[in-house]
């Protein structure tokens, strides 16, 4: 008897609830047949997904605007305001009137003080590649060693990189001062580099040498940095498995440490080059291009002819022409030495 009162009292319930289910349904259906039916024709309900998208790029779009508008003002506005005095013989008051077209690119051409720039800038790169970015990779593996205090031999050797290039310009300047300098003491008595005492800043074929000894010292604790960051990036287990296979030390960074170390070889290559295409406040410092332009470089002689001379017309197409031979080296640069590296930075949705 109270097994089938249950049933009872369970098959009602069950008819109840799928009456009330039934009878929601149907309002449902009739709420939104009459919602269908006073929407206007071709009106679609936007979806929460296009919403949610439409807040993102806007918010992308708040943050990426004083960015452009910084760029805009202070990269792009500039070469082209560079580009069109370029085309003016004007000193650099009144407005610009006496248009000379591409004169003022013919006379960099062949002027032989510029053509000397080219050729010192690319004495920099090729004594920068060859002896700074060495000497700051070396200094990186040493110092990646368990060495005691190798945290204060980091801080020591990237501290000049901290000072600006003016204080490095003046320091260097009272160290190699004729006579008096620190420099003149300590080679005063030695056999072979006693002859360039006084020499240093004032002799056109010690000048390039010399700036370029102040440059290693002022930017070889950046790159040592790079590099550091680089040779911590790389998987202790596979010098481990390296060495349990009986490579030597040699053998181990050759074949393991500098291949893994490319990217960052690259990018320290690409910022020495475009670094010494762009020379300017160390030299001026020190030597303002003298003697006789033997340590001139092509911002010194932009500088030069546009604030000292006041052909700014000419000093326009000098900062051109440097434009167009950084920007064609670092889009080959970028097309055919960091053409992997960059790829493998790029992720593609939905691939492997």
């Amino acid at each position: 008897m109270i097994a089938s009162t249950a049933s009872t009292a369970s098959t009602a319930s069950t008819a109840s609830t799928a009456s009330t289910a039934s009878t929601a349904s149907t309002a449902s259906t009739a709420s939104t047949g009459r919602a269908a039916a006073a929407a206007p024709p071709g009106y679609r309900r936007s979806r929460p997904g296009v919403l949610r998208r439409l807040r993102g790029w806007t918010a992308i779009t708040w943050f990426l605007v004083p960015a452009l508008v910084l760029f805009g003002l202070f990269v792009l506005v500039p070469i082209v305001v560079a580009v069109y005095l370029s085309m003016f013989h004007w000193g650099g008051f009144g407005r610009p009137e006496d248009f000379v077209g591409t004169d003022n690119f013919r006379k960099v051409a062949d002027d032989p003080v510029f053509r000397g720039d080219l050729w010192r800038g690319l004495v920099l790169i090729v004594l920068s590649l060859a002896i700074q970015l060495p000497f700051s990779l070396g200094t990186a593996v040493v110092l990646n060693q368990r060495l005691r205090g190798r945290a204060v031999y980091r801080m020591i050797f990237f501290a000049p990189f901290i000072l600006s290039e003016v204080v490095t310009g003046v320091l260097f300047g009272m160290i190699f001062l004729p006579e008096d300098g620190m420099a003149d003491h300590l080679v005063g008595d030695l056999p072979v580099l006693g002859d360039l005492a006084g020499k240093w800043f004032s002799d056109p074929g010690t000048v390039l040498p010399t700036i370029f000894l102040v440059m290693t010292w002022k930017y070889f604790g950046f790159h040592m940095m790079l590099y550091l960051a680089g040779l911590q990036g790389i998987p202790k287990e596979l010098l481990e498995a390296a060495a349990i296979d009986g490579a030597g030390a040699w053998e181990r960074f050759r074949h393991v440490t500098l291949p893994l170390l490319g990217p960052t070889i690259r990018i320290s290559v690409f910022l020495s080059v475009i670094g010494s295409l762009q020379l300017f406040d160390l030299v001026w410092v020190i030597s303002r291009g003298g003697p006789t332009h033997a340590s001139e470089t092509m911002a010194v002689s932009m500088f030069q002819f546009g604030f000292k001379r006041f052909q700014m017309g000419y000093a326009s197409a000098i900062s051109v022409v440097m434009f167009l031979i950084s920007i064609v080296f670092s889009l080959l640069y970028q097309r055919f030495a960091l053409r992997r590296d960059l790829q493998g930075a790029v992720t593609v949705r939905g691939g492997a």
